[in-house]
């Protein structure tokens, strides 16, 4: 290429904006490539929902709270960012499922709510003689046929398990995660390898019995998630340490783009100004690209594509406030329950850093897709509800020392089925009408951290192999 700078945008500082500058940054230093970049974020704050909060010695994460280690993205931007020895492992403990007024222990060997050890499942009260009987048919079930068409994650593991083990083990288990409807949820989207999994050994049960890494004995377990000693608020503020000041603009919103004749697009900013670049990487959650593209009519895919509101709800006691001392890390709630919270981390036991000794930490959730309205209620009205349903669980004495409670409104895109054909025909559409542009972020391959961070590498290397 010639010697002329190119400019490049990068509209939203969430985690997958935060990657891309980073990482272009660094490709920049080390290949001397005659690039400039500017960061511009709305708010005043980096880190879109990382987020995290230091009161009285608690560490309270108000968004995510860790990342799954097996996806290694994530682990390898904290170590480039000098994070390396603040990883932890979260302490490991049994998880339970809140079915009817008492929480049931998750059947060992349970994957992703699979079943792959027979004993753990047999004994398991969780679920009736008939349910049992009906998951084993997937042992004698053959694989789907028509195998590239998308389903939802419901009618998968519904066919394959049947509807009691659906309803009180992997729905809880798995729409959490996308505070979605799994009877809406895209299979492909979401959790491909299931579908890999039916087709390569035609039984879930199977399929990931065989595919389960055997654990060497070298005493106690290790988490299978990570995090900081600080809180990922650090991992934020460590990447925005080592990025150019004058690369970063905050409180800057785009109103407008627009392309130029010559293939360059203005950026029109809510101050007034106006802003050439040659390319434009937007990573803002998918309603705020649909609006900034609209004139382009190349994201009209996404214009019906729903996202839920939810809230966590943080909250401290003294620890002698717990009475009934359950050896775990937490639960989460069948939406066939009657109960607000969805879900129930006990903070203290999985991230031991997170709370003073003698202290209790626990973090509630509230909302999931089609029953949002308790997230917009007053904060007290909320926390009433929520030691309502503690009080008949875990039985929780007294007020909290102090709780907070985050807002999430819109936050979780739900990808829904033919998601995948979805992004496929933005992306399409987008290249080929803006050539220049880029769409990318949670709304379209992967909402965890490390998957964000997976499509802000991806980002770089192809913005690298056009400037070299």
């Amino acid at each position: 290429m010639n010697g002329e700078k190119k400019r490049v945008a990068i509209i939203g500082g969430g985690i997958t904006g935060l990657t891309v500058a980073f990482y272009l940054q660094k490709e920049m230093e080390a290949k001397g490539l005659p690039i400039e970049y500017k960061l511009y974020e709305s708010s005043e704050r980096l880190g879109g929902k990382i987020q995290t909060d230091y009161t009285d010695g608690f560490v309270i994460e108000k968004g995510p709270d860790s990342f799954l280690e097996r996806k290694q993205s994530a682990a390898r931007l904290a170590k480039a960012v000098g994070l390396e020895k603040e990883l932890l492992n979260n302490d490991t403990g049994q998880a339970y499922i809140l079915k009817e007024k008492k929480l049931f222990p998750v059947p060992g060997g349970s994957v992703m709510g699979i079943p792959t050890e027979l004993t753990p499942f047999a004994t398991t009260t969780l679920f009736s003689p008939i349910g049992k009987v009906r998951a084993a048919a997937d042992l004698i079930l053959p694989r789907r046929s028509n195998a590239t068409e998308d389903q939802s994650l419901g009618t998968f593991f519904r066919h394959r398990l049947g509807d009691e083990v659906v309803d009180y083990l992997i729905e809880p288990l798995l729409s959490g995660i996308y505070a979605g409807d799994i009877d809406k949820l895209s299979l492909m989207a979401t959790f491909p390898q299931f579908h890999q999994v039916e087709q390569k050994y035609r039984s879930l049960i199977l399929g990931m019995k065989k595919g389960k890494t055997k654990q060497p004995n070298t005493g106690k377990k290790a988490g299978m998630f990570l995090s900081l000693k600080g809180g990922l608020q650090s991992l934020v503020d460590a990447i925005e340490y080592h990025l150019k000041t004058d690369a970063v603009e905050k409180n800057t919103s785009v109103q407008h783009l627009k392309k130029n004749d010559n293939d360059t697009y203005d950026l029109q900013l809510a101050d007034g100004r106006t802003e050439t670049f040659d390319y434009v990487v937007l990573t803002t959650p998918h309603q705020v690209s649909l609006s900034l593209l609209s004139q382009y009519n190349v994201m009209d895919s996404f214009e019906d594509m729903p996202s839920t509101s939810v809230a966590t709800v943080a909250m401290a006691f003294p620890e002698s406030a717990i009475k009934e001392d359950l050896d775990g890390t937490g639960f989460v709630v069948s939406k066939k329950g009657d109960y607000d919270i969805t879900a129930c981390t006990w903070t203290h036991k999985k991230w031991r850093h997170t709370a003073p000794e003698g202290y209790a930490l626990l973090r509630c959730y509230v909302g999931r897709f089609g029953d949002e309205a308790i997230v917009f209620e007053q904060d007290d009205e909320i926390v009433k509800k929520v030691l309502r349903d503690l009080t008949s669980i875990i039985k929780v004495e007294g007020e909290p020392l102090f709780y907070q409670i985050t807002r999430w409104e819109n936050a979780m895109p739900q990808y829904i089925v033919g998601h995948k054909e979805r992004v496929e025909k933005a992306k399409k559409a987008v290249q080929e009408t803006l050539p220049g542009v880029v769409i990318t972020g949670a709304s379209y391959e992967g909402l965890g951290i490390p998957d964000c961070i997976d499509q802000g590498e991806a980002v770089v290397r192809d913005l690298v192999a056009r400037f070299t």
